[in-house]
């Protein structure tokens, strides 16, 4: 509810999903399944509030994301063309500047 708060859309689809997910298994007796099951659900919750942000459009080409404590924030490098890798090769160049050639 924390990752899709306010999008009722997108709050709807989860709680299908999830519904879905334990009927299909309601069954399972084994326990080792069973906790393999919680582990799974945890980690999906886990990548949910961490990868995933909510964006709104609040003007043509203009949004606003909504990005919690919880959201993984990583340095942006800028893509560099001429970069050289770990070990001393250069980046691949990409396909399509040979096909327009």
């Amino acid at each position: 509810m924390k990752v899709f708060e306010g999008d009722e859309r997108a709050l709807l689809a989860a709680r299908i999903k999830i519904n879905e997910e334990f009927r299909k298994n309601k069954n399972v007796q084994n326990e080792n399944s069973i906790k393999a099951m919680i582990a799974f659900g945890e980690d999906i919750e886990r990548e949910l509030r961490t990868q995933v942000i909510q964006a709104r459009e609040i003007k043509p080409g203009v949004y606003e994301a909504r990005i919690t404590d919880d959201t993984v924030k990583l340095d942006n490098i800028p893509f560099n063309d001429h970069a050289i890798l770990e070990d001393g090769t250069e980046a691949p160049r990409p396909c399509c500047q040979d096909k327009t050639k």
